[in-house]
C-alpha cells in the first residue's frame, strides 16, 4: 500500500509547531539540550541578579532598603511585558534570529546597568533589561517542538533546571562578586557570560526553526485573551501560577534584608543562599517525571504541601539560621516544580500555541513574582519578616483550591486543542 509521506510529514510538522525541514521529535540530541540548557540557565541569571545585591545598591545610592524594591519590581514587571509582546513571536518567525537579537540586546541593556548613576536610571534600565530577556520562554517551546510526545515533560524538567541552575547561581555569583569588587561588575560580568552565549548560539541553533502559526502578530496578540477565555486549564494554571509567583517574589526580594537584619550578613552571604537553593534543581525534572507518571494534580498537591512546609521552616528563619536554609530548599522544591508541571501541562495542548500558551503562563506568572517584590518588600517595612511570611503562606492557600482540583489535558495527539475561535471542552 502507498504511503504519502510528504503529506504526513507535513502534518506532522505542522502539528508540533514547526517549520518545513524539521522533523517532530527527532531534533532535539544530546549537544543541541545541553545547549539550550545553557541558553536557559545563562539568559534567566540576568533576571535575578539585583536580589543578593539590593542592600549594597541602597548604600551606593543613599536610598533605603524599601525604594531598593523597584528594581527588582521594574525587572518582573519588565519581563512579564517582554514575555507578552516577544515569545508570541516564536509562533511566526525564525527562532533562532529572535533568540540571537534578543541576546545581543540583553547584552547591551547590561551594560546599560552596569554604570547606572542613580536609582531612577538603575530601574529604568532594570525595566528593559527584564523586557529583553524572555530568552527561555523560546527555547523551551523549541526544545518540546523538537522532543517525543513521550519525553515532553521530561524535556521541560531538564531545560528548567538548566533555568533555575542560572537563576540559584547568579545569585550567589552575585553576592559574591559584589562583596569583593562591588555590584556593578556583578553587570559587567554579566555582559561577557552574554557575549559568550550569543556567540555560541549562533553556531550551534538550527537554521529554519520556525514556528507553523500563519497569523500575522497582531492577531498573534489578539488572539491570547481568546485562548484564556476559552480553556479552562489554561484559565486554572495562569491563575495559580501568578499566586505561587506572589510568594517566590515576596521570599526572595526580603531575604537579603532579613539577613543583613537578624544575622548581620551581607551580600555573599546572601547570594550562597542561591547555592543552597540549588538543591530544588534536582527536584525539578523529578517534578517532570512524576506528572508524566502520575498526573499534573497529583504532583501539584504534593508540591503545594512541600511550598507550605518551606514557609513553616521559614517563619523560625528569623532567628534560627538552619531553618531559614531548610526553608529555601523547601520552598523552592516547591514553587520550581509548580513550574515545571504548569508548563507540562499546558504543552499537552495545540503544539502549534505552544509559544501563546507559554506568553499567557510566564506573563501571569512574572506579574505575579513582581506583585510579591513590591508589596513584600513593603510589608517588610511594616510588618518585617513575619509580615512578609503571612504574604507567602495566603496566596499559596488562595492557591491550592486551584492546584488540588485541575486535572491534565488530553495530549493534543489525542484531542487537539481546537482553534481559538471554536470552544474548547473544559478540563
Amino acid at each position: 500500500m502507498h504511503v504519502n509521506t510528504g503529506s504526513s510529514g507535513a502534518a506532522a510538522r505542522a502539528a508540533a509547531g514547526l517549520a518545513k525541514g524539521t522533523s517532530p521529535g527527532t531534533g532535539l540530541g544530546r549537544a543541541l539540550t545541553v545547549t539550550l540548557t545553557l541558553a536557559c540557565a545563562i539568559s534567566s541569571a540576568n533576571i535575578y541578579l539585583n536580589q543578593p545585591v539590593l542592600t549594597d545598591m541602597a548604600h551606593s545610592f543613599g536610598v533605603s532598603e524599601g525604594a531598593m524594591g523597584s528594581v527588582p519590581t521594574a525587572t518582573q514587571f519588565g519581563y512579564a511585558l517582554g514575555i507578552l509582546l516577544l515569545v508570541p513571536l516564536g509562533d511566526t518567525r525564525d527562532r533562532r534570529k529572535l533568540i540571537l537579537t534578543l541576546g545581543t540586546a540583553t547584552t547591551v541593556a547590561l551594560a546599560a546597568a552596569a554604570v547606572a548613576p542613580n536609582l531612577a536610571v538603575l530601574t529604568v534600565v532594570s525595566f528593559l533589561l527584564g523586557a529583553l530577556t524572555p530568552i527561555p520562554q523560546i527555547v523551551i517551546p523549541l526544545a518540546v517542538a523538537l522532543s517525543g510526545e513521550r519525553t515532553k515533560g521530561r524535556t521541560v524538567g531538564v531545560l528548567q533546571g538548566g533555568l533555575l541552575v542560572g537563576l540559584l547561581a547568579s545569585r550567589a555569583y552575585a553576592g559574591a562578586l559584589a562583596a569583593l569588587v562591588g555590584w556593578r561588575w556583578v553587570y559587567g560580568c554579566s555582559v561577557a557570560l552574554m557575549v559568550m552565549l550569543v556567540a555560541l548560539l549562533f553556531f550551534a541553533l538550527p537554521k529554519g526553526i520556525t514556528g507553523a502559526s500563519a497569523m500575522p502578530y497582531r492577531e498573534l496578540l489578539g488572539s491570547l485573551p481568546k485562548l484564556l477565555a476559552d480553556h479552562a486549564l489554561v484559565r486554572r494554571v495562569c491563575l495559580s501560577g501568578a499566586l505561587v509567583g506572589i510568594s517566590f517574589g515576596a521570599f526572595w526580594t526580603t531575604l537579603a534584608f532579613v539577613l543583613q537584619d537578624s544575622y548581620g550578613y551581607g551580600p555573599g552571604i546572601a547570594g550562597l543562599f542561591g547555592l543552597v537553593a540549588a538543591a530544588s534543581a534536582l527536584g525539578s525534572p523529578r517534578a517532570g517525571r512524576l506528572a508524566d507518571r502520575k498526573g499534573g494534580r497529583y504532583t501539584q498537591t504534593l508540591l503545594l504541601i512541600v511550598s507550605l512546609a518551606g514557609w513553616a521552616a521559614l517563619a523560625g528563619g528569623k532567628n534560627w539560621l538552619a531553618l531559614l536554609v531548610l526553608g529555601v530548599v523547601l520552598l523552592d522544591v516547591g514553587v520550581w516544580g509548580n513550574q515545571v508541571v504548569n508548563q507540562a501541562m499546558l504543552f499537552k495542548l495545540d503544539p502549534a500555541q505552544h509559544s501563546r500558551l507559554n506568553t499567557l503562563y510566564f506573563t501571569t506568572r512574572f506579574i505575579g513574582i513582581a506583585t510579591g517584590s513590591l508589596v513584600g518588600s513593603q510589608i517588610w517595612n511594616v510588618g518585617g519578616w513575619y509580615g512578609v511570611g503571612i504574604l507567602g503562606v495566603g496566596v499559596l492557600l488562595l492557591a491550592a483550591p486551584i492546584l488540588c482540583t485541575t486535572r491534565d489535558a488530553v495530549p493534543a495527539s489525542e484531542d487537539t486543542l481546537v482553534p481559538t475561535d471554536v470552544p474548547a471542552r473544559e478540563a
